[in-house]
């Protein structure tokens, strides 16, 4: 590049490399922008610049790197293939020697590439170089040696963690820093949990980085500070004993801290003391011990607890804590014929991964072979490929050491039959409705129940009776953020994104049956917490869920794409085909007429397409949602797929619509919210969003309907569910020659209706959802009334506690007012008349609303009701019948009653995603 002074080059290169300029990149054009903004140029040498499109093959060629990779495990393996992916020149790897003929995965990965791969056992000899090492390493002529090693502790209880990527120098990790980052810690965090969530993701990005910073010339040498932690707790034996007169937390954070030396693991710290089991003396301890079907429960000198899930004796052998006093107990199964077959593909998986085993045996014990702790992950991945339907968790293997051992605990997993570990609910349990309910009250996230951050609560609201139900944990922003990991945890690397189609269809069938068993306990927690009428609570909002997931679950496996035929490439042919894949982590946000229903409407088409969710209830009504939740757990659903998240829309639905790892959302609620989370949505990460919105629907009465029909579903359409439903008929056009008679008739029925409390079997009316809603629905009215709309019954609040309000009829209902434009989401009639015989009229004013939800027409003549059910604009029109649905049939509005579908096949697209590929042969 003649002419650019070296610190001009070098600038270049640096922006090259900012723009993210690779190998892959090297054939294009340097872009426009980037001379605009190379400051230090000469408008001359800019001018230079962009006519020489080989500098760029130059710089990219200047900015790849000649590296030496030292180190080993799936660590060292992974920063291997980031760096090869980043364009650099990997010209040697050294590693580790092969431990009982087992080969070191970065050497494997080595190996296959062709690079050259050096397994020397030691570096040095007595504080002197080995000159055969020394001249191996000088021989590949790297510029720059990258150190892939990951250790790691946690000490004493830290609340933040993190990594720092050194410059080596002859302490190793005593050199300058280069790079750090930086996490929490959580208060059940372990050393393996870090890891996997932080530092082996972040790790591995962090060293790519650092190589990065280092080619463009950007690399920092910060000094160390020379004081620091120290490990002098966990490098002795003696020193790992616990001091057990101490608080919970201090004897959790020793156990959580140290991995090694130690004779407890998976230390977690209890909320509640609901627990029974045998007793168990800890010698020191303020308290004996309780071995539950958790786990060990210890106590602390404050009196709290925390809960240990597995222990390890002196020879090794690990344990279940919950099976201390059947440690000698076996209780083998007999295989069946289709579970020997099984048994024996086992059996070549461990050949596959012990290759310094000459011959599996029962006896033949994993760890002892020479396993470690990649090969648990590898077995792990291996059966999830033969059975995907078993939940093996890594800590089975740790249980289950030698192949018989392992083979059975497969195959009472297979089963259904192992016991594992407790599934922990705090309820809150109530007598009522002749049954006791047992409910949830926490969020819900990766398959556990656990409170809030910081314990934020708050009371959620019988609007029966005023008075709380319970206090229900109030998701915070980290708890967003622990959740959609989880969601994203389970759909890339859990057994959910590696099921079979059917086997997840499966799950769902379960879940419906779950959901049917407990229906009534549903049915009660919906009337309690929504006002829902129990009957139509048990029939609709019950009923319907459980309806929506078998609808679903029988879609699972016929999701497919097709063959499309495209114009040859002669004399090459082709072939083309399109795929239908699951979109990833979902958010989905649901509002509080209908709880459960609308939760089933998005969640069960979103698991049918193979995603995971995050889902917020309505703050007020929370409690189904949570129930459901429980009913996930017990039908088997891996941990992370279903996590459920009470709190407010501002915090908890608005940083799910921000979050990049959320690919879509489905929202139902207002029109303004719902513009709101369409803006945040594309500002965050485009992503994809079904939105359904506010109503004002029409329903168009002729002259000529079945009168007594036209009345009992014109009431329905109005008052049912309280009118708390969002295909309400906004707006009644009644043909001018039955207007009187029409209204006399409903007015009528109105008197007959029973308002009360929902439980009661005979109640036709219950409360509305909430006080606030109540407000609005009193202040709607005056509004009606003042502007000369005629109140012919209702408007007020029912003398008598609760948030009853009246059902209410308004005439004489003119175009312009704010009763006729507005929707008021509660049992209020809104009557307007039109001329005998005008049908262009009549539909002119019932398509005159932004919205578009629904629709309908009563009349005769077929005629005319298909006429009028071409022009209405609205996502579904009812003729001669109203609130129809059915979980076959597609649900969605036009203009700002939003887009896209829930129920039916449509529903699906709106949770995939559409792959094409062309093969050319």
């Amino acid at each position: 590049a003649a002419g650019l002074k070296q610190e001009s080059l070098a600038e270049v290169r640096a922006l090259l490399y900012d723009c993210n300029f690779h190998a892959a990149d090297r054939k294009r054009s340097v872009p426009p922008s980037l001379y605009r903004n190379a400051i230090g140029l000469s408008a001359r040498n800019k001018k230079r610049l962009s006519l020489l499109n080989p500098f760029l093959q130059r710089t990219s060629s200047d900015l790849n790197m000649r590296i030496a990779v030292i180190g080993q495990s799936l660590f060292g393996q992974e920063v291997y293939r980031e760096l090869k992916k980043d364009g650099h020149m990997i010209v040697g790897v050294f590693t580790i020697p092969d431990k009982d003929g087992k080969v070191d995965p970065l050497a494997i990965e080595a190996e296959k590439d062709g690079v050259p791969v050096f397994k020397f056992p030691r570096w040095r000899l007595k504080g002197q170089a080995i000159p055969e090492v020394v001249d191996q390493y000088k021989a590949v002529a790297a510029e720059l040696n990258v150190l892939p090693f990951c250790s790691q502790t946690l000490i004493h209880g830290d609340n933040k963690g993190g990594f720092t990527v050194f410059w080596a120098d002859d302490g190793l990790d005593t050199g300058p820093i280069l790079l750090q980052r930086e996490c929490e810690v959580e208060p059940n965090d372990t050393v393996n949990s870090i890891y996997k969530r932080f530092l082996f993701p972040e790790g591995v990005k962090g060293m790519v980085e650092a190589v990065r910073l280092i080619a463009t010339g950007k690399a920092p040498k910060i000094t160390q500070p020379e004081e620091g932690a120290t490990y002098e707790c966990i490098q002795k034996k003696d020193n790992s004993k616990i001091n057990w007169n101490q608080p919970a937390r201090a004897i959790h954070n020793w156990i959580r801290g140290n991995d090694r030396n130690v004779s407890f693991y998976g230390s977690s710290l209890l909320e509640n003391d609901n627990f029974s089991g045998q007793t168990l003396e800890i010698p020191g301890a303020s308290r004996h011990g309780l071995v539950t079907k958790s786990g060990l429960v210890l106590y602390g000198n404050d009196g709290k607890m925390l809960l240990v899930k597995n222990l390890q004796f002196e020879d090794g052998k690990m344990i279940a804590a919950s099976q201390y006093f059947q440690a000698g107990v076996s209780s083998t199964v007999e295989l069946s014929e289709e579970e020997k077959v099984f048994s024996e593909q086992m059996r070549a998986v461990w050949k596959s991964i012990l290759t310094n085993v000459e011959k599996i045996e029962d006896t033949t014990d994993f760890f002892k072979s020479g396993a470690a702790s990649m090969d648990v992950v590898r077995l792990v991945e291996e059966v999830k490929l033969r059975a995907a339907q078993l939940q093996l968790q890594n800590e089975d293997v740790y249980l289950a050491s030698t192949f018989q051992e392992f083979v059975q605990t497969c195959v009472k997993k297979l089963r259904g039959e192992d016991e594992g570990e407790e599934f922990n609910v705090d309820y809150v349990e109530k007598d009522l409705n002749r049954m006791t309910i047992r409910i949830p009250h926490q969020l819900f996230i990766n398959g556990e129940f656990v409170n809030a951050e910081g314990g934020k609560t708050y009371k959620t609201i019988n609007p029966t009776d005023g008075e709380a139900i319970c206090e229900v944990s109030l998701a915070q922003i980290s708890d967003v953020e622990k959740a959609v990991f989880a969601a994203k945890e389970a759909f890339e690397k859990g057994e959910w994104g590696k099921m079979n189609p059917r086997d997840r269809g499966r799950l769902l069938y379960k879940l419906a049956d779950l959901m049917e068993q407990h229906q009534d306990e549903l049915a009660t927690i919906e009337a309690i917490d929504s006002g829902a009428v129990y009957t139509l609570a048990l029939k609709t909002h019950i009923g319907m869920s459980i309806q929506t997931f078998r609808y679903f679950a029988g879609w699972c496996d016929k999701i497919q794409g097709c063959t499309i035929p495209i114009n040859q490439a002669r004399p090459n042919r082709n072939l083309t085909y399109t795929k239908k894949e699951p979109i990833g982590v979902c958010g989905i946000v649901i509002p509080w007429n209908y709880p459960l229903m609308m939760l089933a409407w998005k969640t069960a088409a979103c698991l049918a397409a193979g995603n995971t969710v995050v889902l917020k209830p309505a703050q007020v009504t929370p409690l189904t949602a949570l129930k459901f939740a429980e009913l996930t757990a017990l039908a088997k659903f891996p941990k992370g797929v279903v996590n459920i998240l009470p709190g407010s829309g501002s915090l908890v639905g608005q940083r799910l619509s921000d979050h990049p790892d959320v690919r879509k959302l489905g929202f139902t609620g207002s029109t303004e919210i719902g513009k709101q989370i369409m803006k945040s949505c594309a500002i965050s990460n485009v992503k994809k969003v079904s939105l359904e919105l506010g109503g004002k629907s029409p329903l168009i009465i002729f002259s000529d309907c079945e009168l007594d029909k036209a009345v009992r579903m014109g009431m329905s359409s109005v008052f049912f569910n309280k009118g708390e439903n969002c295909i309400a008929a906004g707006r009644l056009f009644i043909e001018e020659s039955i207007h009187d008679v029409f209204l006399e008739r409903v007015v009528s029925e109105i008197k007959k209706m029973k308002i009360g409390d929902p439980l009661d079997r005979s109640t036709d009316h219950g409360p509305q959802n909430h006080k606030a809603h109540l407000d609005k629905l009193l202040e709607y009215c005056e509004k009606g009334v003042k502007e000369g709309a005629k109140l012919v019954c209702g408007g007020k609040q029912v003398n008598r506690p609760g948030f009853f309000f009246e059902p209410t009829v308004f005439t004489d209902v003119q175009d312009h007012m704010f009763v006729a434009t507005e929707e008021s989401f509660g049992p209020i009639m809104i009557i307007s008349k039109f001329s005998n015989g005008d049908v262009e009229d009549v539909l002119k004013r019932a398509n005159a609303t932004e919205y578009g939800l629904a629709s309908g027409v009563f009349t005769r003549d077929i005629s005319k009701a298909l006429y009028v059910s071409e022009k209405l604009q609205a996502g579904t029109v009812f003729i001669n019948t109203y609130n129809k649905t059915d979980v076959a049939a597609p649900f969605g509005g036009f203009k700002q009653s939003g887009f896209g579908k829930d129920l039916g096949q449509e529903a699906l697209n709106e949770y995939l995603k559409t792959k094409c590929v062309t093969v050319e042969y």
